[in-house]
């Protein structure tokens, strides 16, 4: 007796030995089949997303295989459908393969092959199905509260939880975390999920202004303050009024203009440079750096007033060594991104793309896994370039981690990739893993992974 959460596999011919034949074959493989004896019911029975395949045979009465096929690529061109043709039957199927079969059988047909060709259409469907749900979440992002902070380990869950809580208080915040982690996206999510949300969100990065002009930038000036000021010019803090102000790279404010800062952040209030009359701000401050500005501080690189001011909630962004298990879930997020802008299709990850994304130390973080996910997209499919030959000429190192560590972390990803591919069922997880389910349930204590975090609808 089949597991009703296996995998399902539709049989659709008008003889019955066929039926029956096909039909045990496949459930001693482990599948689910579901038999049928006319295409007309078939199609009642598809339903959107189905997550299986379809085996026809070509020949039957009333709506004929072929005429199946053109209906099925219509409602859902990515389902696999396996056309069962009569021996000797090459025309028609070429003509069958024409018309976007995944596959055709030549009666008479052993069960094996019926059943590896079953195989190879369940994971296809299933890698469709994947990059369906993740194109659909990326559209829902557009109506949903500030942007998605991808990952599921538990510091990253951590993480999105003190967001939650952080957006929803009038609270300067201070994010401190590596080049490339991601502390803007955080930064806007903070924004976007807090009562401020439809304000505006001034970004400037500290370190990119000329020091200059930055004093202009930042608070505006009156016409005629300095040489070359014709008119008036409202500054990034009183453009960012009723929202938030991100200074990027906090630690590359110059001290002087550190001193105006921390007025501003304390009295709520800016001048513009010329001007006599201070101008009343509404705003909440999210500063980020990339350093330590309590030691910065201590060496007289940075106002300690500025960072004790600062600091009444730091929110630390993990670094992607810190994360690997999320390295093939946001790769994937990020391939999906690239496909979606560019009209092509999102690739999948193989065992050995996985092994080459953990084994390497991701100086870069986030970003340069997003840029890698983008270059594979382009480049990748079209040249058969390996993941390891587009990070950049660098070597994939595996940094400090000894060779078990290794092993058991690239083993925890797969079962977790697997957990979330399959919505946490465990039988189709031992099926796609080809593990007993007693050996699944051991490593998924070991590994303190359980099924039920990977049933809800997101990832």
């Amino acid at each position: 007796m089949h597991d009703d959460t296996a995998s399902p596999v539709l049989i659709i011919d008008d003889e019955e030995h066929l039926r029956i034949t096909a039909s045990q074959t496949l459930e001693l493989a482990g599948y689910a089949p579901q038999t049928l004896a006319s295409a007309e019911a078939g199609l009642e029975r598809l339903t959107a997303d189905f997550p299986g395949v379809l085996v026809s045979d070509i020949r039957m009465p009333g709506m004929d295989g072929m005429s199946l096929l053109r209906e099925v690529r219509r409602r859902d061109p990515d389902l696999p459908v396996i056309l069962i043709t009569g021996h000797g039957d090459i025309s028609t199927a070429v003509e069958a393969m024409r018309e976007g079969a995944w596959d055709f059988l030549e009666k008479p047909f052993a069960g094996e092959r019926l059943v590896e060709m079953v195989r190879r259409g369940i994971e296809k469907r299933r890698l469709s199905l994947e990059n369906r749900q993740l194109k659909a979440e990326l559209e829902a992002q557009q109506s949903a509260p500030g942007p998605r902070l991808v990952g599921r380990t538990p510091i990253m869950q951590r993480l999105a939880s003190m967001v939650q809580r952080i957006s929803q208080v009038e609270a300067d915040v201070l994010l401190f975390g590596e080049t490339g982690t991601g502390k803007d996206l955080v930064a806007r999510s903070l924004h976007e999920r807090s009562a401020r949300g439809g304000q505006p969100f001034v970004a400037i990065n500290c370190g990119a202004v000329p020091e200059s002009i930055i004093e202009s930038e930042l608070f505006g000036h009156e016409k005629g303050a300095f040489t070359g000021a014709v008119e008036r010019r409202i500054g990034k803090f009183e453009h960012a009024n009723g929202g938030t102000v991100f200074l990027d790279e906090i630690e590359s404010m110059p001290l002087a203009l550190q001193v105006k800062l921390l007025r501003v952040l304390q009295e709520r209030c800016v001048e513009r440079l010329g001007a006599n009359v201070p101008t009343p701000l509404d705003i909440r401050v999210i500063a980020a750096t990339k350093v330590d500005l309590k030691a910065a501080a201590e060496e007289g690189r940075f106002r300690e007033d500025l960072y004790y001011r600062l600091n009444v909630v730091t929110l630390p962004i993990p670094a992607l060594r810190e994360r690997r298990e999320d390295i093939p879930l946001l790769f994937q997020h990020f391939a999906v991104v690239a496909a979606n802008r560019s009209g092509l299709e999102a690739p999948s990850l193989d065992a050995g793309g996985i092994s080459t994304l953990m084994a390497h130390d991701w100086p870069g973080n986030v970003r340069e896994l997003r840029n890698l996910a983008e270059r594979y997209v382009l480049l990748g499919t079209a040249h058969d370039y390996r993941l390891d030959a587009l990070l950049d000429g660098a070597e994939p190192g595996p940094g400090d981690m000894a060779l078990p560590q290794q092993v058991e972390l690239f083993e925890k990803s797969l079962i977790s990739q697997s957990l979330a591919s399959h919505r946490g069922r465990i039988p189709a997880v031992c099926e796609h893993l080809g593990l007993p389910r007693k050996t699944l349930y051991d490593k998924l204590r070991k590994y303190s992974l359980k099924a039920e975090d990977y049933r809800q609808t997101a990832p």
